[in-house]
């Protein structure tokens, strides 16, 4: 058990170090910066191979992600877009907020679908976190990537 904890919360640290090692090289490439937040929402998701976790078993987690940061990026966009930074931080503060309570509904509809259906999809830290780290990326790199390629 303590050494599963212990390669747990190793792979989220080096999870954090990567992603955030990998947005600051990218964070003046506004081009490329969505396509990367998806690459690394698929790495996060690949990162559970090695301890036998399915996809379909955080899904609920993904669903909660990509809906809390997809949302809560268009919200920064459009307020960094009307006010400035003050405005995306506000966009960021407030999106969060609502989006969590939004993305909740969404998480724990898809996870009582999948109890419904016998799939196993027990909390751990390890799902939930990487889960959440993997929908968060990808919500927000395909908000980027639409963006980007509206020239908004």
């Amino acid at each position: 058990m303590r050494q599963k904890l212990i390669l747990s919360v190793l792979n989220i640290v080096t999870l954090c170090i990567i992603i955030a090692a990998v947005s600051v090289f990218f964070v003046s490439n506004a081009r490329w910066i969505g396509i990367v937040l998806i690459f690394l929402a698929i790495l996060c998701v690949l990162s559970l191979i090695p301890f036998k976790i399915r996809i379909r078993s955080i899904q609920p987690d993904i669903v909660f992600g990509l809906i809390d940061n997809g949302v809560l990026a268009i919200l920064a966009i459009f307020g960094g877009h009307f006010a400035g930074i003050t405005g995306a931080i506000l966009g960021g503060v407030v999106g969060n907020a609502i989006t969590d309570g939004i993305a909740g509904i969404f998480e724990g509809y898809s996870a009582e679908k999948l109890r419904s259906q016998l799939v196993s999809e027990e909390r751990t830290m390890l799902k939930s976190a990487v889960g959440k780290m993997a929908g968060c990326l990808l919500g927000a790199g395909i908000v980027l990537v639409i963006a980007n390629f509206i020239n908004f």
